[in-house]
């Protein structure tokens, strides 16, 4: 014989405190638990999008990120001279060595402190390569000028670099004369400037960050590996796609965030089991002189441990629901961190997925499990002559 469902809805709104405390718990365990996954899946989604599996980013093999690499203008011929090598309508390569330094500028607020923030010096093709990248606000620098754009995240989160400012840094004063905006993506955290001043400015002559081109085929990286590895001249170097160089830049930070939250997150459930095992237990003890009734007139020891199994998961998911409806507003905001690749600031919006919405159900379904295992297996076990005698 089965135990109704009614049954487990009538005794689960009869201890309304105990149970909205219960639900509250988990509630608050599966909120923290996604918000850290979609932190973590924000950081991996803004720096993904950033690249393209279209365009090879170059860069020495050593180097922990861009700040860190060098490439020689050797170097830059040679990889021009690849016939994998995209070329424009006026003939020459859709390139650019790129040179990437880190500045301190102060935040917005009057406590925010300094942050760093990163400066890219670019060629005339980097806007081909990365179309993502449009000036919304002002004027595109002028070539051979001390003047940058500055992504729209910056302005937003630092002092002093809006539309007709100036920036002091490099040993000299920078123009502001437009805001860019890259959809999202990790350029909308940095500032642009023509790459032969900011090689000036930082005595980087003759030597550039990374190089990245567009390929003639996206399906050509195996070739251009191939051609790196038979030159000696190349082979202090590794060429990559775009995307998943960027990829690899949030790993470490995405991994942190994800291992450090799910600690939380854990060391929060234990307590939230507790409260789930303690309001089953007394769901238990309330109710004997019923469970030894339902023993008595033919329900078998099965069919009560799965009614207060039911009663236990359903608090769960009421639990799961709410936390994950609380969850998903994060969405309308955005938050900036240290990118651990590029020690710079980065702004990212917190991001759900449906892989996120599968872990927390699971998560929440584990803790309704292990909370009410125990509690179900007592009243199951519960004699039935002792039970009614406790009337």
């Amino acid at each position: 014989m089965k135990i109704p469902l009614k049954y487990t809805l009538r005794n689960f709104r009869s201890r309304r405190l105990t149970t909205a405390i219960t639900i509250t718990g988990i509630t608050l365990v599966v909120f923290v638990f996604t918000a850290v996954l979609m932190l973590a899946a924000g950081v991996r989604k803004t720096l993904v999008a950033t690249g393209s599996t279209e365009n090879v980013i170059v860069a020495r093999k050593s180097a922990q990120g861009e700040i860190s690499s060098i490439i020689l203008n050797e170097t830059y011929n040679i990889v021009m001279s690849l016939p994998q090598v995209a070329k424009g309508s006026d003939g020459k390569p859709v390139a650019s060595g790129d040179v990437v330094v880190v500045i301190n500028l102060p935040k917005i607020g009057a406590e925010a402190g300094i942050s760093n923030v990163t400066v890219r010096g670019v060629s005339q093709a980097a806007f081909q390569l990365r179309p993502q990248v449009r000036v919304v606000e002002g004027r595109m620098f002028n070539w051979g000028a001390r003047e940058v754009v500055v992504g729209s995240s910056i302005t937003r989160r630092f002092e002093g670099v809006q539309l007709g400012s100036t920036i002091k840094f490099g040993g000299d004063v920078w123009s502001v004369v437009g805001r860019t905006d890259a959809g999202g993506t990790g350029f909308d955290s940095e500032i642009w400037g023509d790459v032969s001043q900011l090689q000036d400015a930082f005595s980087r002559q003759g030597a550039f960050s990374t190089l990245t081109f567009r390929m003639t085929n996206p399906d050509q990286l195996d070739q251009i590996k191939r051609a790196f590895e038979e030159d000696n001249r190349l082979q202090q170097f590794e060429p990559k796609t775009e995307k998943a160089f960027f990829e690899e830049q949030s790993q470490f930070m995405a991994i942190f965030i994800e291992v450090l939250g799910i600690f939380i997150t854990v060391f929060f459930s234990v307590g939230a089991i507790i409260g789930a095992m303690i309001t089953m237990y007394a769901a238990v003890a309330n109710r004997t002189v019923e469970i030894g009734t339902l023993r008595a007139i033919g329900f078998r020891r099965r069919s009560v441990l799965a009614a207060f199994m039911t009663e236990s998961l359903l608090i769960a998911l009421i639990g799961a629901a709410i936390g994950l409806f609380m969850a998903s507003g994060l969405q309308f905001f955005t938050v900036s961190t240290m990118n651990w690749g590029s020690f710079s600031e980065l702004e990212f919006s917190f991001t759900l997925t449906v892989e996120i919405l599968t872990y927390a159900v699971v998560f929440a379904i584990l803790m309704g499990i292990t909370g009410g295992f125990l509690p179900a297996v007592r009243a199951a076990r519960l004699n039935i002559v002792n039970a009614l005698r406790s009337a």
